[in-house]
């Protein structure tokens, strides 16, 4: 019989790879879905976005209203509000996931697509996560954090009904309402329709953030060491792989390794039936440079604010907490200046063309 922690191991790896092959062959990319919106005014990526979260959040809870699964065990549901690492750990994940032209996620995209420098990116974005953690700059980002953190009443968590103190019935009419407006949005023009790949991309991803939920909170639940229920977020989890990776016998699976091991088989996959899979290396140190200091930036930024675009845009959505929109409005604004700065190559330029003043 299988332990809980390899069970929740094998369920993030099929959670992965959902996502591994909507990166890869659906083009679900949030770096990507930025920048089509900043500048080409193309929202079909941002709405099969916003679908995905309309699932994930409609799903979830469901699962919660139902009882499969308590919420408030999840990491996100704390009695206060991080304001400091939702703002700055998401300004300096944008400008980072700019600077690295993609985000964690898609970095294990991209390594399962053949590219060298997301192996770099992903061993960077892995060591620095874990520093943030547990090592030398996890000091810094409580120097940060709780003097900035909204401390909430007794009792309360930073979900949005828990706030407004709203009962069952309302929380249910609450998430219907935001999730029908996201999908409306989404899909009311038809360009999403006519986007077959993305249409089916936002299904898939909102479904699977959902199943991460399930898997750990009733798949995987141990009821003799009951833990955190988790959904997918890809900060943490590479640092937990890489420690897993050094360190095998003092360390166990979880979801969040097999998510990573299962977003890579998934682009893997992808790549090799549409015969995309290549070798890709930087071109120069000044890449390297780029892509390392990026990583760095993702890394610490990403432990800040408790997620990523998945982890905050998605999964902590789901739970209806409102770090999500805080942290995710952060990270917009940081690779919107990030994304001037590697247009432009200087920071002070790419500071006046963010603020619309002449260079």
């Amino acid at each position: 019989m299988l332990n809980p922690s390899t069970i929740a191991f094998a369920c993030g790896l099929a959670a992965g790879a959902v996502l591994g092959v909507a990166g890869r062959a659906g083009r679900f990319c949030t770096l990507a879905m930025l920048e089509d919106a900043f500048f080409g005014l193309d929202f079909r990526r941002l709405k099969s976005f916003a679908l995905a979260a309309a699932v994930a959040l409609l799903a979830t809870q469901a699962l919660a209203a139902f009882g499969f699964i308590d919420l408030s065990r999840s990491i996100y549901l704390t009695a206060s509000i991080g304001l400091g690492g939702a703002i700055i750990g998401g300004l300096m994940f944008g400008v980072g996931m700019a600077l690295v032209g993609t985000c964690g996620f898609g970095t294990l995209v991209r390594v399962g697509g053949g590219d060298l420098r997301a192996i770099v990116v992903f061993l960077v974005l892995g060591l620095s996560a874990l520093a943030t953690m547990r090592g030398i700059t996890g000091m810094v980002r409580m120097a940060l954090i709780e003097p900035l953190s909204l401390r909430l009443p007794e009792g309360s968590n930073q979900t949005l009904t828990s706030l407004l103190g709203a009962d069952g019935v309302t929380r249910a009419i609450l998430t219907v309402s935001i999730a029908a407006a996201l999908a409306f949005w989404a899909l009311a023009d038809g360009r999403l329709v006519r986007s077959p790949r993305l249409l089916a991309s936002g299904l898939a991803v909102g479904a699977a953030i959902a199943f991460g939920w399930f898997a750990t909170g009733w798949i995987a639940d141990d009821e003799f060491d009951p833990g955190r229920v988790a959904s997918l977020t890809f900060v943490a989890p590479l640092g937990d792989t890489i420690l897993y990776i050094a360190t095998f016998s003092g360390a166990r699976l979880n979801f969040g390794i097999g998510s990573v091991g299962g977003v890579i088989a998934g682009s893997f996959a992808a790549a090799m039936l549409a015969r995309g899979f290549r070798w890709e290396a930087c071109d120069d140190a000044r890449e390297l440079k780029r892509h390392m200091t990026g990583a760095l930036l993702m890394g610490i930024g990403g432990i800040m604010s408790m997620g990523c675009t998945i982890g905050q845009g998605l999964s902590a959505f789901s739970t209806l907490a409102v770090s999500a929109p805080v942290t995710m409005l952060a990270i917009a604004c940081g690779a919107r200046f990030g994304l001037e700065f590697t247009m432009t190559g200087e920071w002070l330029p790419a500071v006046r063309r963010l603020f619309g003043a002449s260079t």
